[in-house]
């Protein structure tokens, strides 16, 4: 069996205490910044000294040679952001380390997809969630970063909401991990923690750093080309539609467990007076689709 190499066992990386400490540092953080803001990388010592404001010019060499190596990459040139860098600059705009904002409900404008009363959005702990508040179904709950919120209206705030769930899910379907690019497992689960109001779950878990993320059997289908086709074919656009305005996406009601050994799911899709069925195996890969 072919080993297993974790990130933190390599003999190339810093020990994670070590490498947060070297950015626990406000001229550190603004080298980061300044390196991340500068139009032409990389970017010379005396240009980068005058960006950043500190104190004397041996205190700032001090700062940059701590950071170079791990998060900045020297060069005849000069300085510039490594991976790592990016990462950190990448979090503190996502307000991931010092954001914690708090947003009062709001409708959505989109009805539930169970008794036809307005949806309304919420957020809270860096969660999104779309519920009804006449008949409690949920229509979804997951991660969405500080920064998605700033200079967007509420309508774009949705949408950028609904683009991040069908990307990550995505990935996390294609087993790979949306926060460390790790190997994903896909795992189906009857009436597990999920905050979802359906009995069978599709787990998402990583191997190498344990994020995980749990949707609908249908979810799994966006971006499926026959789907999208089945939809094209009556004059509507899937990919402009908000996910939660499809009840296969949020609900089971359209999901039958055909059998769990293997596992065969069938989704059916109503559309006017059409149907499209898919079946899926136990890692949500589309097995066969057909119109009834």
């Amino acid at each position: 069996m072919e080993a297993v190499i974790r990130a933190q066992e390599s003999e190339h990386c810093l020990r994670p205490a070590e490498a947060f400490s070297l950015i626990g540092d406000e001229t550190r953080v603004a080298i980061l910044e300044a390196l991340w803001n500068a139009d032409d990388t990389p970017v010379p010592f005396s240009r980068l000294y005058e960006t950043v404001e500190t104190d004397t010019s041996p205190q700032f060499n001090y700062h940059l040679k701590r950071l170079t190596g791990q998060f900045v990459r020297k060069t005849d040139a000069g300085y510039e952001l490594r991976t790592a860098g990016e990462h950190v600059v990448r979090a503190i705009v996502a307000g991931s380390f010092n954001a914690h904002p708090h947003l009062e409900p709001f409708e959505t404008g989109d009805d539930c997809t169970q008794c036809g009363s307005p949806l309304r959005a919420s957020y809270d702990d860096e969660r999104l969630a779309i519920d009804c508040p006449a008949c409690g179904r949920t229509h979804g709950e997951y991660s969405f970063p500080p920064g998605g919120l700033l200079d967007r209206t509420r309508d774009e705030i949705l949408t950028a909401f609904d683009r991040r769930v069908r990307r990550l899910h995505c990935l996390a379907t294609d087993g790979v991990c949306p926060a460390c690019s790790g190997r994903m497992r896909t795992e189906l689960v009857r009436e597990g923690d999920c905050c979802l109001d359906v009995d069978l779950q599709a787990v998402y878990t990583c191997e190498q750093c344990h994020h995980s993320r749990c949707s609908t059997v249908g979810l799994a289908l966006l971006d499926q080309s026959a789907v999208v086709a089945f939809y094209r074919d009556h004059g509507i656009d899937l990919e402009s539609a908000r996910y939660w305005q499809f009840d296969w996406c949020v609900s089971d009601e359209y999901t039958t467990v055909r059998s769990t050994d293997p596992w065969r799911i069938a989704v059916s899709i109503p559309l006017e007076d059409d149907t499209l069925e898919s079946t899926l195996d136990g890692e949500l890969s589309v097995i066969e689709t057909q119109r009834l």
